[in-house]
């Protein structure tokens, strides 16, 4: 157990906060798309590393890597004030999309998640494979938040077109912490009560 929190610590460190400081970093020495393709390595290797070691693909890492790389085409696309505002809704309803239709495939993008930020691998696995409201209720999760994120999209794109670019710049960030915040609440009171059920 306590080596598994080591793990999911590590992965988290190396796959989201070193990416973002190496960003942070390299921006104010080069271009944004130069720093974003270099950051975008982090997950890259992690992807590479786990797939040498595992024998198998890294869903958390490869997911972090795909939205970099939109992110990166998003930069280089360009566009006017009101489209390079909305670059991040972009990638935020592509990803969306990506929850979606990961419902299609034999197991649903969060199984991945979970699997990788849990230390109960053997159980979940076991648990997929035999109860079928347990399948269910992963393939919720990821329509919720596949929903969710494709809603945030959309209302950021309204804000952007509706208001003026400087009050855009404002409201526009506080509604995608207001919407992510309310798919964290739910993900939270719907796995307690589903324990509670259980």
């Amino acid at each position: 157990m306590k080596r598994r929190k080591v793990e999911i610590i590590v992965s988290v460190l190396f796959n989201i906060i070193l990416l973002y400081l190496i960003y942070t970093v390299l921006k104010t020495h080069m271009t944004s798309i130069i720093a974003l393709s270099l950051a975008a390595c982090v997950p890259l290797v992690d992807t590479l590393y786990h797939l040498i070691k595992d024998k198998k693909l890294d869903m958390f890492s490869s997911f972090i890597f795909l939205g970099i790389v939109l992110s990166i085409v998003a930069a280089w696309i360009g566009g006017d004030e009101r489209f390079i505002l909305l670059r991040e809704s972009y990638v935020t309803g592509i990803m969306g999309l990506v929850f979606l239709f990961s419902l299609l495939a034999p197991k649903p993008m969060i199984y991945y998640f979970a699997m990788r930020f849990t230390s109960k691998k053997s159980v979940i696995t076991k648990r997929w494979e035999e109860e079928v409201s347990f399948r269910h209720f992963i393939r919720i999760m990821a329509a919720v938040w596949g929903i969710g994120l494709i809603i945030e999209a959309l209302v950021k794109v309204v804000i952007v077109y509706e208001f003026p670019i400087s009050k855009a710049l404002v409201i526009s960030p506080i509604a995608q912490y207001i919407v992510i915040a309310i798919l964290i609440y739910w993900n939270i009171h719907f796995v307690k009560q589903r324990k509670q059920k259980a």
